[in-house]
């Protein structure tokens, strides 16, 4: 593997011999800002499943159609986007404001190389901004500094866990009990818009197994594919919007699916869902 270091300026905190998450995805977007040794998870997962990177596709437009059917249907202008990665395009900011140019958003992440290239990019105006936290404690983003104030948490907001929480380090059943502290905290009339690698316990369960080999001996170290079951812990306490827990291609595409599915749009699902 090579782990030589790129030929432009490396950001001060940031080893572009150690993987990073968000790098990793910048990579599977086709994105600039990864280094070699992120490329080499995408070669990894590529090499057993050649459309790995329709995942990466697959969640995002999943949260720009998500964003966008919540800022301008439910009248809430204050997003919370946890684990926000590298800025891309497009970003929760600039969907949400285009549609309300009041809406208020705050990115969490702990990254390094998120804060030393995302910060000024995100920071575009005054009702963005990012915080420094770790996602999987819900009591420091609960009492953090910048959430606390830009993010009024009496009143609902929109929570977003997008592509995050297959990606945690620990005992399996510990995520879904981080998303569950999340959702009883969240005043009632919230929305939360949620996304994972998925298990469809089918043909493309193979598929699963394969990319979850791959990430798991890959230098990335995770990315855990669960069962429909399991998603469905995360997100108790919800009212499903319609049509509730389905495939990220599923979730009220753009048009009419003029192709069919391949394996891997079929290893990725979401829900948006409001707590009453």
């Amino acid at each position: 593997m090579t782990n030589a270091a790129p030929d432009y300026p490396v950001p001060a905190g940031v080893d572009p011999t150690k993987v990073s998450i968000a790098r990793v995805y910048d990579a599977f977007l086709n994105g600039k800002d990864n280094f070699e040794v992120d490329r080499q998870v995408l070669k990894m997962v590529r090499g057993k499943v050649p459309e790995a990177q329709d995942m990466a596709t697959e969640n995002r437009t999943f949260l720009i159609r998500a964003v966008r059917f919540l800022a301008s249907q439910t009248g809430i202008s204050q997003f919370l986007d946890c684990g926000s990665g590298l800025p891309t395009s497009e970003n929760v900011h600039q969907v949400a404001q285009r549609i309300n140019p009041e809406a208020r958003v705050v990115y969490i992440d702990n990254d390094p190389v998120v804060l030393a290239h995302g910060r000024a990019l995100l920071e575009e105006n005054d009702r963005t901004h990012f915080a420094a936290a770790d996602i999987f404690k819900p009591q420091e983003i609960l009492e953090n500094d910048v959430v606390n104030k830009h993010i009024d948490l009496s009143e609902p907001l929109i929570f977003l866990q997008v592509g995050t929480f297959q990606l945690y380090d620990g005992p399996r059943d510990e995520p879904a009990k981080i998303m569950q502290e999340y959702i009883k905290a969240l005043p009632s009339g919230s929305y939360v818009a949620f996304s994972h690698f998925f298990d469809p316990e089918n043909e493309h369960t193979e598929t699963a197994r394969k990319m979850e080999e791959q990430f798991l001996a890959s230098p990335m170290g995770r990315g855990t594919f669960r069962t429909r079951a399991e998603c469905e812990e995360f997100l108790e306490g919800l009212d499903l919007i319609e049509p509730g827990l389905v495939l990220c291609a599923d979730w009220w595409p753009d048009g009419p699916q003029l192709k069919p599915l391949n394996s891997v749009q079929n290893c990725f699902i979401c829900a948006v869902g409001r707590k009453p």
